[in-house]
């Protein structure tokens, strides 16, 4: 059996993040390919939130180590206030010097064929660009996203913080995967001497968490009965998934009579901004509309896609190069989805591909107006349209993974 050294911020007993469900699978399927899973990851104080309920997931012989790390806006702040280099490239740079203190000890200790870092924690690959230095070890970088992109991040020394560890990332590692054609696309372009060491590696959803999720989904019927409920499970981002122009188009729909009180309930789980959405939904005069609830276990939240009339998806236009994670989990769920989204972006295009085309730009009150009662009125007659089976099964957590330890076979070929 191979060994992979594997560097995640994003690991349990981290609670709110779904990028934390890529490397759990990961790390639970790799074995099945020949890879055993060696986990070096943060100290949980450095976590805002933690949970248990994902600890179970992580096989019972899997190495697991949390190096020292803090939060530097929470740990190192005075009055609320820090200096800006103690949080440059990001909050959780301080995890950076014992990690690579541990990650040697791991690498002396196991004797690891490859590493393997992921972002969207920008320490995670400074980690892993000074242990393949110091290891000379196959690396390959899982930047899942663009790192520095125009306008983001918007401190132009954390920018230029950024873009030096995104070129030392993509010229020293042996791979760069990224999880959608777009953002692959920008990589290839921007570096073109390493454009065949870029390669995609989406996400997905985990079938056996699923299989335990449906008897809950049962147990609920239906989430709001008498309504349709449309769910928007994950972290609703006022840049990225800005939902004022939505609000606006149930205000407009509402005061037309197209949308009558206690005909829908749009629910946002975890939302992480409630007060942004009940100010909106103030400000629209649609109150009776929005349900905003806090977080819950994963199981518990998969439940509720599946038994959730449709299911919602917000992705601004800047974000064209990006799926959220979600997306993969809303497919397996297997409801009607509407994606308020720019046609012409990599979500819109998966979604397409997958059989779910009732789609709107998130930006345009009209075209939310137009598509949204035609899609209510489609899942109150039974023929609204699902995802494509066989588009569904490809998208298997088991499969990326599949993928993942090809890859690694590959560089180990090199």
């Amino acid at each position: 059996m191979k060994r992979l050294l594997m560097i995640a911020y994003h690991f349990p007993p981290l609670a709110g993040s779904s990028g934390i469900q890529r490397t759990l699978r990961f790390v639970q399927h790799l074995p099945k390919f020949g890879w055993e899973p060696i986990v070096l990851s943060a100290d949980p104080r450095a976590y805002e939130r933690t949970s248990d309920d994902l600890l179970a997931d992580v096989p019972k012989n899997t190495v697991v180590r949390r190096a020292f790390a803090l939060d530097t806006a929470r740990h190192l702040s005075i009055a609320g206030r820090y200096v800006g280099a103690m949080a440059r490239p990001d909050r959780w740079v301080s995890w950076k010097y014992a990690a690579v203190r541990d990650g040697m000890r791991l690498i002396r200790e196991f004797k690891p064929q490859a590493i393997w870092s992921t972002y969207p924690i920008a320490t995670a690959h400074m980690i892993g660009a000074e242990l393949q230095r110091r290891s000379g070890l196959p690396w390959i970088a899982d930047f899942r996203d663009p790192m520095a992109q125009e306008g983001y991040p918007a401190d132009p020394l954390t920018w230029k913080s950024y873009k030096a560890i995104e070129a030392d990332t993509v010229h020293n590692a042996s791979l760069s995967t990224f999880t959608t054609p777009g953002a692959a696309r920008i990589y290839r372009e921007r570096y073109p001497a390493r454009e065949q060491q870029v390669v995609v590696l989406e996400n997905g959803y985990d079938e056996e968490t699923f299989v335990g999720a449906a008897s809950s989904a049962q147990a609920r019927s239906s989430l709001n009965p008498g309504a349709i409920t449309l769910l928007h499970s994950g972290i609703v981002y006022p840049a990225e998934r800005d939902p004022t122009q939505f609000f606006e188009a149930l205000g407009q729909l509402k005061a037309k009579g197209d949308l009558a009180p206690g005909s829908l309930v749009v629910r946002f789980r975890a939302s992480v901004h409630d007060d942004l959405l009940k100010s909106l939904a103030a400000r629209f005069d649609i109150a009776e509309f929005i349900d905003c609830q806090p977080p819950v276990p994963y199981r518990e939240a998969l439940a509720e896609m599946l038994a959730a009339d449709g299911l919602l998806v917000m992705q601004a236009a800047n974000c064209n190069e990006q799926i959220p994670a979600k997306i993969y989990e809303y497919l397996r769920a297997n409801r009607p989805i509407l994606s308020l989204t720019d046609p012409q972006g990599d979500t819109a295009t998966t979604l397409r591909q997958a059989g779910a085309s009732d789609i709107a730009r998130l930006d345009s009150v009209e075209e939310i107006c137009r598509v949204l009662p035609a899609f209510i009125a489609a899942i109150r007659e039974g023929r609204a349209q699902l995802p494509d089976r066989q588009a569904v099964a490809d998208a298997s957590r088991e499969g990326r993974t599949a993928q993942l330890a090809r890859l690694l076979d590959s560089v180990l070929g090199q």
